[in-house]
């Protein structure tokens, strides 16, 4: 299997785990907690028939990566993100495309490294702009939401990954014609294999502050988003980005109905959306 070493703990190697499939331009897909790299497979199969180089990883503490104590917050997921790019010596034209908290490592590398060979990037179920509540950001979440779900982790991983899996995909609603039994328990599987630890450092990082990068993202970006999103409501999310003018050269595709995880309830959509937004000519 494929690694980049990333850094060390106790004298130990981070390795950050990847698959790299296909030739042509290339595009990297940065999955969604609490899963791995394999959630895009429903993109990756699209990409690679219409001739696109599809690079997938697992975040640390996630899938097949290592499972650290320290690295969880953006800068360094971000980082991570460019030890991948240079080891795989992607320097040109190269997609980014972030589904959930893969949309923090998007934008947030963006805004650090700049978009010298970045073309174009997507975001999938947007996290950004800041979803905390503050006094400049009276649109954010409360602290004790984010508290509780941490409170949650501690008190049952297990019970916690179950209802969030749950309302990841609005299964209550959209099972079993877009999300059958099966599939969510594979998620659950991937969810509960992923580190205790990161589980719940991974929940501070939700309240990062993107608003510093977003005005620094000088690409084409798309950002495609269920109106139903239970994990990060469109309005507080992606509807920002659009309304406030947040990202230069924006566009917005609305999956009416859609779920936090669009990327397997509504792949039609998802991928439709995102071949268009690359130039891709589909035939009828």
């Amino acid at each position: 299997m494929p690694f980049v070493n990333v850094g060390t703990e106790n004298n130990e190697d981070i390795k950050i785990h990847y698959n790299d499939h296909g030739t042509g331009k290339p595009i990297v897909l940065i999955h969604g907690y609490p899963l791995d790299g394999n959630s895009w497979e429903r993109q990756e199969r699209v990409l690679l028939a219409h001739g696109y180089r599809c690079i997938t990883y697992d975040r640390r503490g996630f899938g097949r990566s290592s499972q650290p104590s320290t690295g969880f917050d953006y800068d360094t997921f971000a980082t991570d993100l460019k030890s991948l790019l240079d080891h795989l010596a992607l320097e040109q034209d190269v997609v980014l495309a972030g589904f959930s908290m893969g949309t923090g490592e998007v934008v947030r590398y963006l805004g650090t490294y700049g978009s010298s060979g970045i073309s174009k990037a997507v975001l999938v179920g947007a996290i950004p702009p800041f979803l905390l509540q503050a006094p400049d950001n009276p649109r954010g979440l409360p602290s004790t939401v984010f508290d509780d779900i941490k409170s949650a982790i501690v008190a049952d991983r297990y019970a916690f990954l179950d209802g969030f899996l749950g309302n990841l995909y609005n299964a209550d609603v959209l099972a079993p014609q877009r999300i059958s039994d099966a599939a969510l328990r594979a998620s659950f599987q991937v969810a509960a294999g992923s580190s205790p630890y990161a589980t719940y450092a991974c929940i501070d990082t939700w309240v990062s502050d993107f608003r510093g990068d977003l005005p620094k993202i000088d690409i084409p970006v798309l950002a495609a988003h269920g109106t139903a999103d239970r994990i990060l409501p469109f309005d507080i999310t992606a509807a920002r980005l659009r309304d406030e003018g947040l990202i230069a050269d924006l566009t917005v595709v609305e999956v009416p109905d859609g779920p936090h995880n669009i990327c397997w309830t509504h792949a039609d959509e998802v991928n439709g959306a995102l071949l268009e937004f690359l130039g891709v000519m589909v035939a009828a």
